[in-house]
């Protein structure tokens, strides 16, 4: 059997909170499941199943707007599916009145409810409180499942249960992400799936031959390349905004995709690499705002041919590094650095021409270089280049210049959820000015980018 211990987020910018108390539950080895609590309320009724959920032997409640109360008569009724409820709660009136209003509920069904003033789930009252919560569920669930070894094999078995017929696509960017997801459900499903990896021309310098390279020669995997930069180019003509840009190339993704379905039998299934900030920041359910539309989430077309299979959308990108590790990944390939799913065309701020992603490739695989030669790049989460729409005036051998801009972003982080900073040496911020300028025609300025996540994103757009 393989518990799991449903984190229900509440809304108003609880996010944070709710994923701080999901790693904590992880850390101590048992699997914790993020849902908004329209999901669990649908779950509770039996309106909604979760995929790759294992057996719910609890729900944790972090903050909410108001309908705790509702929300816990629904868990404690009828239709109770966990053994223990749990409100982690911000108000300290409001977690004393759910205590004194369900005393036979709360012993009748083993559920405890936490009280904590503060917001950020922080200092030592919060602590405290966190920790007590944390005991309790040690106690209640005592088989810890939450390791590599164990979640893959789960996995691999649930990948069975939800295909039980039929084959399957896996969408491939030669990331750790998709490999991974391609690897499991290659173990689950032997035989019934096809690889595919689409080249839509917004990959970096040399990459779409690389990654094709990989997946076919270290991992083993037949993988059908496509060609359709053009198509994607075409469909991103004279469109300037991000959102418009992300929404254009998850349709083209899935529009590529169903054309190569029909030259195989009976596809019923899309494997995508979709992880939990994927999930998120494009605001699905009752998250909040959206922050972005991410290709594989919130950019997909309202209605195409296929059952969505997405094993790691539970996961971060560091449970998906030690799944890939388990599963006997090259190290540089569960390492590689996180690389958006729409490439480069959300790096180019504007709109996307052939002559700015080649400007874009050529400054990009300068900063890779120097980054790499310096023994950063172990410590960093991300580092790229971006093109911006703006020029601005030079001067140089040749007199007068008018020239693009380039920004350079390196950021320290765990999960991606947020970032820091990186405080590049000096002199290496100093090399990639001097070498884009001087090696990529049409760049006359480089400046480096010092936001945080938040207030900003790690990529532009």
């Amino acid at each position: 059997m393989f518990s799991s211990v449903l984190i229900v987020d509440g809304g108003l910018a609880m996010g944070k909170a709710a994923e701080r108390v999901l790693r904590e539950v992880r850390k101590r080895g048992f699997y914790a499941y993020y849902v908004t609590e329209k999901e669990a309320r649908e779950y509770v009724m039996g309106q909604k199943m979760l995929p790759f959920v294992g057996t719910v032997r609890g729900m944790i409640f972090v903050g909410g707007d108001g309908d705790e109360e509702r929300f816990k008569d629904e868990l404690l009724g009828e239709n109770k599916v966990a053994s223990f409820v749990s409100f982690y709660t911000f108000d300290r009136n409001k977690a004393e009145a759910l205590l004194s209003t369900s005393e036979d509920g709360a012993k009748a069904y083993n559920s405890t409810f936490h009280k904590e003033k503060s917001a950020a789930v922080e200092g030592i009252a919060g602590q405290e409180v966190l920790l007590e919560l944390l005991a309790f569920v040690e106690e209640v669930i005592s088989e810890k499942t939450f390791s590599p070894e164990k979640y893959a094999a789960y996995l691999m078995q649930a990948i069975a249960n939800e295909a039980p017929d039929g084959q399957a696509l896996v969408a491939l960017s030669g990331g750790v992400d998709s490999t991974v997801a391609a690897i499991l459900v290659h173990r689950a499903l032997p035989g019934r799936l096809k690889a595919v990896f689409v080249d839509h021309g917004l990959m970096r310098a040399g990459e779409g031959r690389a990654v094709v390279k990989t997946l076919r020669e270290e991992l083993g995997l037949d993988v059908m390349a496509v060609d359709a930069q053009d198509r994607f180019l075409q469909a991103l003509k004279g469109v300037d905004d991000p959102e418009a840009k992300r929404k254009i190339i998850g349709e083209q993704f899935i529009r590529v995709f169903e054309e190569v379905a029909e030259g195989f039998y009976d596809v019923r299934y899309l494997v995508q690499g979709t992880i939990l900030p994927d999930v998120v920041e494009s605001a699905q359910g009752k998250r909040g705002v959206a922050v972005k539309s991410h290709h594989n989430v919130g950019g997909l077309p309202d209605m195409f041919n296929f059952s969505l299979l997405e094993p790691l959308r539970q996961l971060y990108k560091d449970d998906v590094r030690a799944l890939g590790e388990w599963l006997g990944l090259p190290s540089a390939l569960t390492h590689r650095q996180p690389f958006p799913g729409p490439g480069l065309g959300v790096r180019v701020l504007g709109e996307v021409t052939r002559e700015k992603l080649e400007m874009l490739r050529r400054a990009d695989a300068i900063v890779r270089e120097e980054i790499e030669r310096g023994s950063l790049a172990s410590s960093l989460w991300q580092y790229f280049a971006v093109l911006l729409p703006a020029r601005s005036v030079g001067t140089g051998a040749k007199g007068r210049s008018y020239g693009h801009t380039i920004a350079v972003r390196a950021v320290h982080s765990e999960t991606g959820t947020s970032a820091e900073v990186a405080r590049l040496p000096w002199e290496v911020l100093l090399s990639i000015s001097e070498r884009i300028t001087g090696e990529v025609p049409g760049v006359g300025r480089v400046v480096y980018d010092i936001t945080g996540k938040p207030p900003g994103t790690i990529e532009w757009e």
